[in-house]
């Protein structure tokens, strides 16, 4: 095991992207969110999508339970090998960005396991509008909201959804029924994030992830560049 906190800048393309034998490590990817917005389900498309041209593995963190790891295992978008589960035992957001050891140790497990990786997927339990990753833990982070949760989340704004370097807002086919204006979340989300990209996406259209697991592919791209 080889945990490092101290990395807390941006990341780093050097001694960081390397293991102890040398070998480049996975690209870490982290996913937050509310409760509902569609994390895991995220999480699954890009798992189904990613997985015949990408080595990848999953953790997820939820505070007494196992439920989402146990969701991707009933899905079958990975070997039962490379998904893993952490139980933060309180806010998940603690142990994406305050005390990361437990989610470091699962990504290095998974690597020592059933490496060499390209990527993985770090999904945080729900969260609020204040929640973010560690650069120790992450290399790029996605926030994940949805439409039902109100179209004025993205003017509200907190660190998850100014910061991110993907913003995504799920489940615009429930756009009409809930009486959400995509429009006005679109202005609202580039007033808040300047030139950092935004994804509208629904999981429930075909290849609906496709916009997502394509930012994700050129982060891979460059990563391994």
């Amino acid at each position: 095991m080889h945990l490092d906190h101290s990395h807390e800048g941006p990341a780093a393309v050097g001694a960081d992207a390397l293991r102890p034998d040398g070998r480049r490590r996975a690209l870490r990817v982290g996913l937050g969110g509310p409760v509902g917005s569609g994390k895991t389900a995220t999480v699954a498309a890009l798992c189904r999508t990613l997985r015949e041209r990408h080595s990848l593995a999953v953790v997820t963190n939820d505070i007494y339970t196992r439920e989402d790891a146990e969701f991707l295992l009933r899905e079958a978008v990975l070997p039962p090998e490379r998904i893993q589960a952490v139980e933060t035992g309180a806010c998940p957001h603690t142990a994406i960005r305050d005390d990361i050891s437990a989610n470091l140790e699962a990504v290095e497990d998974l690597e020592d396991a059933v490496g060499p990786l390209d990527l993985i997927l770090v999904e945080s339990g729900g969260d609020n509008l204040t929640a973010t990753f560690s650069r120790g833990l992450v290399d790029a982070q996605i926030f994940v909201i949805d439409v039902a949760g109100g179209d004025d989340i993205p003017r509200k704004g907190g660190p998850g959804v100014t910061t991110a370097d993907l913003l995504v807002i799920n489940k615009t086919d429930l756009a009409p029924y809930v009486g959400s204006d995509l429009g006005r979340m679109a202005r609202d989300a580039k007033e808040q994030r300047g030139e950092l990209p935004v994804l509208f996406t629904s999981l429930k259209g075909q290849d609906g992830v496709a916009p997502v697991a394509d930012w994700v592919r050129a982060r891979l791209a460059a990563w391994t560049a």
